[in-house]
């Protein structure tokens, strides 16, 4: 049985990495995967750039806009929903092109991952509370009491490792370091997959962001964005943190204008990318790196020498 084909391909907010999808999906009748932990959110079409209904409609795309914003989604449901629909690719035959910005993501698909059960919702809700209420420190010093080994390993002000961690001992009652311990495997194997990191000039990439969120905003991103803030969801979650998203709830709260708010969320964007491509270049070397016009042709040339 042949090994079934599977392409990554990652890189900065705006870097052309749908359209690169695209044009594999169609040239080798692949399906494309979601690896972008925003795109996931249904409410979230407009502001997170998810491909459009067009494009949706050219190929199949899958795990995009599935999931509520009051739902804090994990890598560890993403890993489990992606494993599952890499085997229902494989057994129609179909490539798997697996695209996003989120290195945790591909990090945990080629790494593999720490099977930690759901948390409850109340658990998880008295660790938020208390965490706006009295601090990470008071955090931190309570999980030095019940889990010393991962307390010791944390930064005392990392709150979302801190909670994260606090939350696991408190469900579980056992360290989140014994459940990395357990972890889910690795789905790939990144030495027999394609795997391509876009890296485009910085000057360049920066004139898209900026250009994107202003398309972005004349195809409706406020209104998108006002029905979100309507919900009055937990600001911690997720989706309320997705660029754009708070400087426009902002704005549309009175605080600010919107040329400030639109400068903002171009700004995190801009920086947001630097750390993206830091991190990929640390974490996962394995990665290709090519210009965005070259990345087809590299592509390819990798899937060529896989087959040989």
């Amino acid at each position: 049985m042949r090994e079934q084909k599977i392409i990554l391909i990652a890189g900065p907010t705006a870097s052309g990495k749908s359209a690169l999808a695209v044009a594999l999906a169609e040239k080798l009748g692949g399906v494309i995967v979601n690896a972008d932990s925003m795109q996931v959110y249904r409410d979230l079409r407009i502001i997170t750039a998810r491909p459009t209904p067009a494009d949706e409609a050219r190929v199949p795309h899958r795990l995009y806009g599935h999931v509520d914003a009051a739902e804090n989604y994990s890598v560890g449901r993403w890993c489990t929903e992606v494993a599952a629909v890499l085997a229902a690719a494989a057994a129609q035959a179909q490539p798997a092109i697996i695209v996003g910005g989120t290195g945790l993501y591909f990090s945990a698909l080629s790494r593999g991952l720490a099977a930690v059960p759901p948390i409850p919702r109340t658990i998880r809700e008295d660790v938020r509370t208390r965490l706006a209420r009295e601090g990470v420190a008071a955090l931190h010093a309570e999980l030095v009491r019940h889990d010393p080994a991962a307390a010791e390993r944390l930064r005392p002000g990392d709150r979302s490792r801190v909670s994260r961690a606090l939350e696991v001992v408190l469900a579980t009652g056992r360290s989140l370091l014994e459940w990395h311990e357990r972890g889910m495997p690795a789905a790939v194997n990144l030495a027999k997959v394609a795997k391509v990191f876009l890296a485009p000039d910085r000057a360049m990439l920066y004139r898209r962001i900026d250009a994107r969120f202003d398309a972005m905003m004349a195809a409706g991103a406020l209104d998108e964005v006002r029905a979100l803030a309507a919900r009055v969801l937990d600001p911690s979650l997720p989706a309320m943190k997705a660029h754009g998203v708070p400087w426009l709830i902002r704005h549309l709260g009175g605080a600010i204008d919107l040329a400030t708010a639109i400068e903002g969320a171009k700004r995190d964007t801009r920086r947001y990318t630097k750390r993206q491509a830091t991190w990929f270049r640390n974490q996962l070397p394995e990665f290709v790196w090519n210009e965005p016009e070259r990345a087809l042709a590299a592509v390819t040339m990798q899937l060529q020498a896989l087959a040989t």
